[in-house]
């Protein structure tokens, strides 16, 4: 079958909820993926930062296949020999009283929401359904029915009202309105993404997540860290908010959190939060699964053996460095603004082409990326990446653009 025969399937007996770019991959080693017909491309989206450690890292590859020949799947009714050793290292790894298992980024979200409620009417004394939870213009937490009701993105929203309430939002990068909406004793969390991955990578002021930190705290509001695409070495640190020495009150964690290897996340608290919730309060059938449990600690082991994050803050600046020189050289390009490797070059429309056409062309030339609100490319390859690969890649870049100008 040829790749136009996978599109083909795909158009005709899958839900059309997403407009993939026309490649159709069948295979991943590290920075690389190859498509159907045997082409090799970079990979410059590491599935939205889920592969830092690179497709099929063979230690998280050995965890997994070891754990799934040995037992895969108890579910929480009762214990098992993996999850214990598992919540003991990363609660140990971040720096946290407990953790709470879960599968997906949104589940993830989900679980802090909860627990942040939870806290509010048992040790805040907020009244029963009065808790709000501050958000932020541009967010993108999931696409469940409570998180698309704190969106501000048509596009996430329109359509599936009725909405959760719950949810004040200010503008992102704004401690002023944070500030004003503190003043509320409903109040409860203030959940953020410490850089806005899906509206763009919008990076805050130096030193806007550290007051923000310090405003919830005089308040007693919890605040709340969506690092599912930020985290795990993404960005130059461990965690983003590590750029600033804040220690979120509640940390969600996902995506690169098992490699890329099978559906891991995770949400970390103190036990004054996480105790709130009692048995048959939260759970997940498949969170916390020895599969699970083993693949997540070896992708943690990755991640500092082999000095994922100090890689990310190295090659990030040479990379933003090269793309600020195509930003002086062309009309095409706007600007580009990023931290470590999650990085945006934000494309201006040119002669009827777009950001859409520049990532088509990126593919021709041997790079896969993705356009995001669609004058926004997004840039962000697996952490392994060396500096020999990223200027090969680089060139491609430059190559693609110079054909638009």
């Amino acid at each position: 079958m040829t790749s136009q025969d996978f599109i083909k399937k795909e158009d005709q007996y899958g839900a059309h909820n997403y407009h993939p770019l026309p490649v159709v991959l069948s295979k991943g080693q590290g920075i690389f993926v190859w498509d159907v017909e045997g082409k090799k491309y970079f990979d410059f989206l590491s599935a939205y930062s889920a592969v830092n450690q690179g497709h099929c890292h063979p230690a998280i590859t050995k965890a997994l296949n070891d754990q799934a020949q040995t037992l895969a799947l108890t579910s929480r009714a009762f214990y098992n020999d993996c999850l214990g050793e598992y919540e003991e290292y990363i609660t140990k790894y971040f720096g946290y009283d407990k953790v709470l298992p879960m599968n997906t980024g949104a589940e993830g979200d989900e679980t802090a929401l909860k627990l942040c409620r939870k806290w509010a009417y048992v040790k805040k004394g907020i009244p029963e359904n009065q808790a709000k939870i501050i958000v932020c213009e541009g967010n993108f937490h999931g696409r469940t029915i409570t998180i698309i009701s704190m969106s501000t993105d048509p596009d996430s929203y329109k359509g599936f009202g009725p909405y959760t309430p719950g949810f004040t939002v200010v503008p992102y990068n704004d401690l002023d309105a944070l500030k004003k909406e503190l003043e509320d004793p409903n109040v409860a969390g203030f959940l953020v993404e410490p850089i806005q991955g899906e509206a763009g990578v919008y990076v805050p002021d130096d030193g806007y997540l550290k007051a923000a930190a310090k405003l919830c705290k005089e308040k007693n509001v919890l605040f709340i860290a969506d690092e599912v695409q930020t985290g795990l070495a993404r960005t130059g640190k461990m965690l983003a908010c590590d750029h600033e020495g804040v220690r979120p009150d509640i940390l969600i964690l996902g995506k690169a959190l098992s490699g890329g290897m099978y559906p891991v996340s995770a949400v970390l608290a103190d036990d004054a939060i996480m105790l709130c919730i009692k048995p048959g309060e939260h759970g997940s059938t498949y969170g916390g699964n020895p599969i699970a449990a083993k693949v997540a600690i070896a992708a943690l082991k990755v991640l500092k053996e082999e000095k994922l994050a100090e890689n990310s803050e190295k090659l990030g600046v040479i990379f933003r460095k090269e793309m600020q020189k195509l930003v002086d050289q062309y009309d095409m390009c706007e600007l580009v603004r990023g931290k470590g490797l999650l990085n945006a070059v934000v494309i201006k429309p040119k002669n009827g082409k777009s950001a859409w056409d520049v990532c088509v062309a990126l593919k021709e030339n041997g790079l896969i990326a993705k356009p995001t609100h669609e004058h926004i490319i997004r840039f962000a390859p697996p952490l392994t990446i060396t500096e020999a690969e990223l200027m090969e890649a680089i060139e491609i870049i430059k190559k693609t653009l110079a054909q638009f100008n």
